[in-house]
């Protein structure tokens, strides 16, 4: 009975000490960078129907949401495709309310 009892404390320190497989890299961050890449087309196009300080300020918005993202990839891999998402909905609500109230 003894003899159990050391076999399976032994086996659990062995468990234990064993190494563990690292992770597999998470696919958002990738998702993510890949959106931020199709907003930035659309951030560059806006100049055929944006001023060019509207584009200018576009692409502000953009270099900072690229900066959050490139923060974000390791601590946060989920937070990088919302923050492309929502650099989509900015673009597209600065475009609505230039056209609207700007006359773009």
């Amino acid at each position: 009975m003894a003899r159990r009892r050391n076999a399976a404390r032994e086996a659990r320190r062995a468990a234990r000490r064993a190494p563990r497989p690292p992770d597999a890299p998470s696919p958002w961050p990738f998702v993510g960078m890949g959106l931020m890449a199709a907003s930035l087309f659309l951030h560059g196009a806006s100049v055929l129907v944006a001023p060019w300080w509207g584009v200018v300020l576009l692409l502000v918005l953009w270099v900072a949401a690229f900066v959050v993202c490139v923060r974000w990839w390791t601590p946060h891999p989920r937070r990088v495709p919302l923050v492309a998402v929502v650099s989509v909905g900015v673009w597209f609500v600065v475009l609505l309310v230039g056209a609207v109230l700007g006359g773009w």
